[in-house]
């Protein structure tokens, strides 16, 4: 197995948990919170969706999938298309409201891209310094396994908060 079929069946998993996350969900199930301040579904679907898109459109050199194929319009979240959820405040976190096919719709476009990306790459490309604001430089293969790593932490919190509600 390739370090790419490794990344390409590890990224498959989140898709799958993403689907089984949002079946049949309500929109009010989306934006239920446990407690005052805790993310709901929707944000953390979302956020898991614009990080894993922010991070591979960034080492790919291509333009998210979020403004390439009209996400950002069609959430029409009252957030720069740039944001991707890091750092928000409880009531940033409240205002991420979408339904769930169009959460989902967008995870799996999102999905396909990183897929593409992931095909063309050999395990030497894996090395390359993608980000040296850090000591060490961060590679490709470690950003990779971080958008991996993000995405399972985020769907299996989402996953519990489905528990929860339904």
């Amino acid at each position: 197995m390739t370090p790419a079929e490794v990344l390409t069946d590890s990224i498959g998993r989140v898709v799958e948990s993403v689907e089984a996350v949002l079946d049949g969900l309500t929109d009010a199930q989306l934006v239920e919170r446990p407690r005052p301040d805790a993310n709901t579904i929707a944000w953390l679907i979302w956020h898991l969706t614009r990080v894993q898109d922010d991070h591979v459109a960034d080492v790919a050199g291509t333009e998210q999938v979020y403004t390439a194929q009209g996400y950002a319009e069609r959430l029409a979240l009252p957030f720069d298309p740039r944001e991707h959820g890091y750092g928000f405040t409880s009531d940033q976190v409240a205002q991420v409201k979408a339904p769930a096919g169009l959460l989902l719709d967008y995870y799996r476009a999102t999905h396909e891209r990183t897929l593409a990306y992931l095909a063309g790459l050999s395990g030497d490309d894996l090395d390359r310094v993608v980000d040296d604001r850090w000591d060490p430089p961060v590679t490709l293969g470690v950003r990779l396994v971080s958008v991996v790593n993000d995405c399972t932490q985020h769907v299996g919190q989402a996953a519990y908060l489905r528990g929860l509600l339904v």
